[in-house]
């Protein structure tokens, strides 16, 4: 149904078939999902539907052709300027986070050197920042959408400052530890607060695109760490470049802190934190401990588990995606091939810049497809690249290059995916924890792998030499197929609106054509 801006009425939240329907509408019911019935009916009903919602494609409900759903050139041109400087901040604050961990892996042989340990021990400095994140989704996920957007990014950017240069300057092992460690929280607090702050005002038609652009964002850190590690390496004391590199990294906070200065808070934000206070408002008129307290978490809780917990398997499924492939990849290289160090960084750095292209070709393909299955498609895109990739791994480099586009193709989805299916009062905090969870159960891949690959010496090539590539072929397919099945039997909310602009502040959102994949005769209601 195609509706005009001028008729001043904004656009209506979509609610499953599979919910219970049965609370009041009230001020908070468009910032809440509403609580799962967990009934046998309803429930058979789900996993029946499944397939037929997957194949429901969202072009299908457009009166556009696929390859005019495909050009985003018409929907960025709905962005305003803030539009772009919000996903200037969310993206570019993902790129620093994701440079300022790769800091430490493209310099590890140095670091090791310079603080008297091995590079297994400077390795737990990776272990310890994957460890942590979680709580770094929390305390900030809770924080902005408590404070605010700006006031987390700013505060969050701060101490970025404080721990890369304090990590340039770590003299013993345990102090890099030390510092790492608080990095780990920080990670994990930057990239939800990111990608709410990119992607929750944007006009509908680009989320696709820009959801495909942004988690792809961290190789695009991995490929500025390389680089800067180059310029950088030469610097101050023989050895000890990778000083410079953290000094550095740091000082690319403060940009990001002036910018986000002038830009304001985003309405959706003001006006969930006026919802909010009204829910307050409400509770205080009631008896008994509700009126002490702020009842929106408890309310979440009650309506997210299910939700959230499919979530937290999803991220993890993806997290064993791009570390299955990546992270035991340039040990392979290195020990089974032989492979010098100027062609794994060629390799590596166009890995990353091609997955820079699959996820920028996926936003637009879920634009026709819809988030499920145009991540799917990725997904078996992964499988049918998987031997080519790791057999003869030195000579088929390129095929690695295309599966690690197709792995972030498939990460890609994920932004809009998420954003799209949780609710409007906690969303940082359920997307950020959903992530960390995924990425700390898929964090012993690399030991998984190398464990299983120590099992196979290849004979006659000398001790220590071993069979990775096989052992990384049969993981990363178990796992691909793992993500199909689980997204195939995933919920969708396809252009599910993630505005919240009523007319007390002058404004109303867009009125855009929306799909709810899990209610395909749903009736737009006015």
């Amino acid at each position: 149904m195609s509706l005009s801006t001028s008729t001043k009425t904004p656009e209506v939240e979509h609610i499953s078939d599979y919910s219970s329907g049965q609370d009041s509408m009230s001020v908070d019911d468009d910032i809440f999902n509403e609580k799962p019935t967990l009934t046998l009916p309803v429930i058979k009903n789900y996993f029946a539907t499944r397939l037929t919602t997957l194949f429901d494609l969202p072009v299908y409900h457009q009166d556009k052709r696929w390859y005019e759903l495909m050009n985003p050139i018409p929907a960025l041109r709905e962005m305003t300027l803030r539009d772009w400087n919000y996903y200037g901040l969310g993206w570019f604050g993902w790129v620093l986070d994701a440079m300022d961990f790769f800091c430490v892996s493209v310099a590890l042989p140095e670091i090791a050197v310079s603080l008297n340990s091995t590079v297994a021990d400077i390795t737990w400095g990776v272990t310890v920042v994957l460890m942590l994140r979680a709580i770094g989704a929390i305390s900030f996920g809770i924080a902005s959408d408590r404070f605010g957007r700006k006031k987390c990014y700013i505060v969050i950017c701060i101490l970025f400052i404080f721990i890369e240069v304090g990590t340039g300057f770590v003299q013993t092992y345990e102090q890099f530890i030390g510092v790492r460690a608080i990095f780990g929280i920080l990670m994990g607090s930057m990239l939800p607060v990111c990608m709410v702050t990119a992607m929750e005002s944007q006009p509908v038609r680009a989320r696709g695109f820009l959801s495909g652009l942004f988690s792809p964002a961290y190789c695009g850190g991995y490929i500025m760490a390389l680089v800067w590690y180059k310029v950088f390496a030469p610097t101050y004391k023989p050895g000890e470049g990778w000083r410079s590199l953290f000094w550095f990294s740091g000082g690319l906070s403060v940009l990001l802190i002036v910018w986000r200065l002038l830009v304001p808070e985003s309405n959706e934000f003001l006006v969930m934190q006026e919802k909010k206070r009204k829910i307050k408002e409400q509770n205080k008129k009631t008896g008994g401990i509700h009126k002490y307290f702020n009842t929106t978490i408890v309310k979440t809780l009650k309506t997210e588990w299910l939700l959230f917990t499919y979530l937290c398997i999803t991220y993890a499924g993806w997290n064993f995606m791009s570390h299955g492939t990546q992270d035991l990849y340039v040990t392979m290289l290195a020990n089974q091939f032989g492979v010098g160090l100027d062609k794994r960084t060629m390799v590596v750095a166009l890995s990353n810049l091609g997955g820079l292209i699959g996820g920028a070709c996926i936003g637009s393909v879920s634009e026709v497809f819809g988030r499920r299955l145009s991540a799917i498609i990725a997904t078996i895109f992964c499988a049918a690249l998987v031997y080519p990739s790791f057999h003869n791994a030195d000579k088929n480099w390129g095929a690695y290059v295309v599966l690690i586009a197709s792995v972030m193709a498939s990460w890609g989805v994920s932004s809009a995916y998420a954003l799209e299916l949780v609710n409007k009062a906690h969303r940082t905090l359920l997307i950020g924890l959903a992530y960390q969870i995924g990425n700390l159960i898929s964090s012993g891949s690399a030991t998984i792998q190398a464990q299983l690959g120590e099992k196979y010496p290849i004979a006659g090539a000398g001790p220590g030499v071993y069979d990775y590539g096989k052992v990384m072929c049969i993981f990363c397919g178990a796992v691909f197929a793992f993500m199909v099945v689980i997204l195939a039997l995933g919920p969708e909310k396809f252009h599910r609106n993630l505005k919240m602009v009523p007319a007390e502040y002058g404004a109303y959102p867009d009125v855009e054509e929306t799909l709810d994949l899990d209610k395909p005769d749903k009736e737009t209601r006015m």
